[in-house]
């Protein structure tokens, strides 16, 4: 009996690893020539070495790492396709808080009632690939969404997924996809009719959880923050496709489009006056919890970081005798109060306000790392909470303009040289997913759309 199905297609499937680091293949031909003459590279050695240990090493590898290693040999390449190979990979493989970057412009609510045809604007290419950033090493590869179709924006990640919601105003259509594996499944469309609803996802080994919220259309022009829809299966066998409903807080303004999960709830930030709204998925039930200074934030953003909720904004305090700065502020266990636990260094925040310009800032967080990307542009600074260490990234050197150098002049346009700038998301590389297999039981027809 097979004990594990991972979904994935028995085809060859191109992947376009792209190391970002100059020095690499340098770096690798002198390890090759050194190999020659070493007798830690003697053949005779490596060859008889139990299969077992080997299959477990290759698990232990980093995704760019494993699919280089597929091109030694027939074995090797087919380890993708061996349910042993993935089921030992699941128990070993460590989690990695690696980040996605998708390089696209940025939504505007009003272009949606323009003609279906020319919802994407010419954005169809962009969002089609996407930048894996790896911030322990600070390097950026490039991966692909091939069978995404035409008409679709990432909304969020978990659990080595990516989940994909329709532009086009209706009911939505969801898509979540391994980019790793090239698998694509579809999910059942919402109840409701939406426009850029909010989405938040968490996924397990034996879980989906995804809950759209706001954004009603009350009429073909109008709409409202009046509801929320959740989607449930796990491994035991419960399934809920949008039948639990629920009624948003009133007076609620939802304009970031995501949420975040931590600790059995979503979470996202609420505009005039800023404030976090948060969902229980056990109680099904909706919260506001005060932000702290919301009279004095500006560009305020929520991530989860090392399993807690930490809220990002700027502090600018016109009329007070104090610097404008950068803070961070963690939510207490008691869920409803904040403190400030770290902030921007005042010189490192005076380049990177000079750098933002008051165009507003993007943060993600995963892991010991967060990530501050700054709109219409390609530079960003990342904070690592173990190192306490704050620092401008290398800039992605697969956009289409990556001018000029961390904490230097901004180009305007930035990234993408079109007035795009980088999305990102919390992203774990993983080669499978078990709960894949729960997805495809629901043996939905998959309805391409067409735009």
């Amino acid at each position: 009996m097979e004990g594990f199905n991972t979904s994935i297609p028995l085809i060859p499937i191109s992947y376009t690893f792209a190391n970002t680091i100059g020095t690499t293949g340098s770096s690798s031909s002198s390890h090759s020539s050194c190999g020659i003459t070493s007798p830690w590279m003697d053949t005779r050695i490596w060859s008889r070495l139990p299969r077992s240990l080997v299959d477990r090493v290759l698990a232990l590898l980093p995704p760019p790492a494993f699919f280089r290693a597929r091109s030694v040999c027939k074995r090797w390449y087919g380890l993708l396709f061996s349910n042993s190979f993935l089921e030992l990979y699941l128990q070993v493989s460590p989690r990695r808080h690696w980040f996605l970057f998708f390089n696209r412009k940025s939504l505007n609510k009003n272009y949606i009632y323009r003609n279906n045809n020319n919802i994407n604007n010419g954005d169809n290419r962009t969002n089609s690939e996407a930048y894996l950033f790896n911030p322990h090493d600070l390097s950026w590869y490039r991966v692909s969404f091939p069978l995404v179709p035409p008409g679709f924006s990432p909304a969020s990640s978990s659990g080595g997924l990516v989940c994909w919601v329709s532009d086009e105003a209706g009911s939505k259509s969801l898509l979540l996809s391994n980019p790793l594996v090239g698998s694509l499944i579809p999910l059942p469309s919402t109840l409701r009719p939406r426009l850029f609803p909010s989405i938040g996802l968490t996924v397990t080994n034996t879980s989906v959880d995804l809950v759209v919220a706001g954004d009603d259309l009350i009429s073909p022009f109008a709409v409202k923050n009046l509801t929320a829809e959740s989607f449930h299966v796990d491994g035991g066998g419960f399934y809920s496709l949008w039948g639990t409903n629920s009624s948003l807080p009133r007076l609620c303004s939802l304009e970031s489009g995501r949420m975040v999960y931590g600790g059995g709830r979503f979470y996202c930030m609420n505009y005039s006056p800023f404030s976090v709204l948060a969902y229980d998925v056990a109680t099904n039930h909706w919260c506001k919890i005060q932000a702290p200074m919301r009279r004095f934030l500006r560009s305020p953003n929520l991530v989860e970081s090392r399993g807690k909720m930490i809220l990002i904004a700027a502090v600018e305090k016109s009329k007070l005798n104090v610097p404008k700065s950068l803070r961070l502020w963690g939510l207490q266990s008691c869920g409803t109060t904040w403190a400030e636990i770290d902030r921007m260094p005042q010189q490192l925040y005076l380049q990177f306000e000079d750098v933002e310009g008051g165009k507003g800032f993007n943060c993600v967080g995963h892991g010991e790392f967060i990530i501050i990307t700054v709109r219409g542009s390609d530079k960003a600074v990342l904070f690592d909470f173990h190192r306490k260490r704050w620092l401008w990234i290398p800039p992605c050197p697969f956009t289409r303009s990556s001018g000029g150098g961390a904490g230097g002049s901004s180009s305007g346009d930035g990234a993408g040289g079109a007035g795009g700038e980088l999305h990102g998301f919390a992203y774990e590389p993983r080669l499978a997913n078990p709960v894949t297999g729960l997805l495809d039981q629901l043996a939905l027809p998959f309805q391409p759309f067409s735009g």
